[in-house]
């Protein structure tokens, strides 16, 4: 299986290319068209700042590249926000899969420290995606940014307020969360994207 990671100007790419080594698969990092769109799934993940990270998708032509992509995609982090419609980071326009605008943390008392970082717990789950998990597990969150509840949630987590720990629509996933730093569970949720890839795979050689 062919397993492409989006090539761009944002952090923490690469552990995310060591954590699908260990699960056995060794993926092509690229800012090639044909790559990631032959590719039978892509990852879009990354750290960083909004602005900076759409600007350079769009000189280079990869936010119409990332937005034709059909088959699986799993956005990571800042790439759940850029697959949003617009942030309030920078007042920037986003890639527009999801039809949710992201909202910056407004810290509610001297507790809430921002950015969001540690763990916290999933609740809510639904899709494949989260196959053999259970409520109230917990993954790694490192975010001032968040996306508000909405028809596309597929996972919850609470901190200031409730707000999309994952969503899902149509081909594209997301979590706002690090899978690839959140142990076994984080282990667990890339498993069932690569196995989420296989059987698309699998049906659209069988259709052809």
């Amino acid at each position: 299986m062919e397993v492409a990671i989006v090539k761009y100007n944002a952090g923490n790419i690469f552990s995310v290319e060591s954590a699908l080594r260990r699960l056995g698969v060794t993926p092509c990092l690229t800012d090639d068209a044909e790559t990631l769109r032959r590719a039978d799934c892509v990852l879009f993940p990354g750290q960083g700042e909004a602005s900076g990270a759409m600007s350079y998708l769009c000189e280079r032509g990869l936010d119409d590249i990332i937005r034709s992509l059909r088959q699986p995609v799993l956005g990571i982090c800042i790439g759940q926000q850029l697959l949003c419609r617009h942030s309030e980071e920078g007042d920037t326009d986003c890639l527009g899969i999801f039809d949710a605008d992201v909202r910056r943390f407004m810290p509610e008392s001297h507790e809430d420290k921002i950015p969001a970082m540690g763990w916290n717990e999933l609740t809510q789950l639904q899709t494949p995606l989260f196959a053999g998990l259970k409520e109230g597990d917990f993954v790694y969150f490192v975010h001032s940014y968040y996306v508000p509840l909405c028809s596309q949630t597929i996972a919850t987590t609470d901190y200031v307020q409730p707000y999309s720990a994952a969503m899902h629509k149509d081909n594209f996933y997301a979590t706002q969360f690090h899978p690839e730093k959140s142990g076994r569970v984080g282990e667990t949720i890339l498993s069932n994207f690569l196995q989420i890839a296989a059987e698309a795979s699998i049906l659209k050689t069988q259709t052809k």
